[in-house]
């Protein structure tokens, strides 16, 4: 089949260029003439891994193209897939939807067969019927079909998500719809992968409902996390106990500083506003938001208090900037609220990650940035770890001692344990732990 996709951010590029890989015809479309003309040399303008490889080889075989022209990405195809950014508003919280009205106003112009306007983008319910009413003022309904197709895609494990998903959601509200979908999606027989078809609005539920939920989690855990260093109880072997029992699941119960990236944040904020408009408030996803807003700052707090009540005119070295590793994705990382609190009480940030430095550069001001994990703790009184990338698992720690001017490590992922730090000589403070 012969697909368009608007957009060649994270969902857009990940999405066009999987597709390509099911062997269908793929044309990404973005008006960056820049980041178009990179694509087009193999430049990929995010860090996911094996991107890259993929769409090197699916340009060679010229299953995907790349272009600045939506009218000859829309030649002859089949279903145009929408795939622009839907960040908060600013002021109120609700989805901003600009980008995809304009798309649907520009791929208006271009549609002469029938062709199925698909929304990949997260949108609130209602979004597709609005799509709708402004096709319907500008073309024969017989011309069209609009459908919901949300993305379930991790940063850092997005092509497997693609390829081997848990399952496709797909909302259409006729035959001609969910038979072309059914055709795209046919490479995921082979994997047996369950096609899930509602109508619209539930598949637009869905996507919130779903993000909405594993925030929960992770809020959920982040107060256990609380209580058990109140009372000297550990949270790990809390979240073992309790994701042991199959209707809860052990995954998303990992205490750590807050969650962030492009999708959780905007996502619970967008439902609780969405609701509201609906009458129908979200009290316990309100209180999601709101625990992960201050567990974030609650973290600066905890890091200033292990260096003895002030970090005023000290050296804290911070590992790991981005809001998850295998990303260089910084939106909403709880390092941008970290760090900047540490500094308003006089700390002078030494910082590392492996592949979020440039994006950082641009977010973090006053920040003395290092080439390797080892630069930032020379000289430090403490080393905070934000971000678990794997690198930072196997630290050299009598290196790291020597290095440090106090040997306090607040290790806010969890990731070494109280034992080892202890026999290297270390003070260490952990997440909702004892061991």
């Amino acid at each position: 089949m012969k697909i368009a996709v608007i957009g060649t951010g994270y969902v857009g590029l990940v999405s066009g260029t999987c597709f390509s890989e099911y062997g269908h015809q793929v044309t990404c479309v973005d008006k960056d003439a820049a980041k178009i003309d990179a694509l087009k040399k193999g430049v990929i303008p995010i860090f996911e891994p094996g991107l890259d490889i993929m769409v090197a080889r699916n340009q060679a075989e010229g299953l995907l193209h790349f272009t600045t022209s939506l009218e000859d990405a829309m030649k002859g195809a089949q279903a145009v897939f929408i795939a622009v950014g839907t960040p908060s508003r600013r002021g109120d919280g609700h989805a901003d939807l600009q980008y995809v009205f304009e798309a649907v106003e520009e791929l208006a112009d271009y549609i002469e067969d029938f062709t199925v306007v698909v929304t990949k983008s997260t949108v609130p319910v209602g979004t597709g019927a609005e799509i709708k009413k402004r096709l319907l003022a500008r073309l024969d309904p017989s011309l069209f079909s609009v459908a919901s197709n949300p993305e379930f895609l991790r940063e850092g494990a997005a092509i497997e998500d693609f390829m081997r998903p848990d399952r496709v959601v797909v909302g259409v509200e006729d035959e001609r719809a969910q038979s072309v979908m059914k055709e795209l999606y046919r490479p995921l027989n082979l994997n047996e992968s369950p096609l899930v078809f509602t109508d619209r609005e539930t598949a637009e539920i869905i996507k919130y409902a779903a993000n909405a939920f594993l925030a929960t989690k992770i809020s959920f855990i982040n107060e256990m996390a609380d209580l058990c260093e109140a009372v000297g109880a550990d949270v790990q072997s809390v979240a073992k106990g309790i994701g042991l029992d199959k209707r809860i699941g052990s995954k998303f119960l990992h205490a750590g500083p807050g969650f962030g990236g492009s999708c959780f944040p905007k996502d619970t904020r967008a439902l609780v506003h969405s609701a509201d408009d609906y009458g129908v408030p979200m009290r316990i996803v309100r209180s999601v938001v709101d625990v992960n807003e201050n567990r974030k700052l609650a973290m600066a707090d905890k890091v200033i208090k292990a260096a003895g009540g002030s970090v005023d005119g000290k050296h804290i070295a911070v590992l790991g900037l981005t809001f998850k590793p295998n990303t260089d994705d910084m939106r909403e990382s709880p390092s941008l609220d970290i760090i900047p609190a540490l500094q308003k009480a006089g700390a002078n940030i030494h910082a590392f990650d492996p592949k979020g430095m440039d994006e950082a550069k641009e977010m973090l001001e006053n920040v003395t940035f290092h080439d390797d994990a080892y630069g930032p703790l020379d000289g430090a009184d403490a080393l905070v770890i934000i971000t678990e990338w794997n690198q930072f698992r196997a630290l050299d720690l009598k290196d790291i001692k020597g290095r440090m001017k106090s040997p306090l490590m607040v290790d806010l992922r969890n990731i070494y344990a109280r034992a080892d730090l202890e026999a290297h000589g270390f003070t260490y403070v952990g997440i909702g732990r004892k061991f």
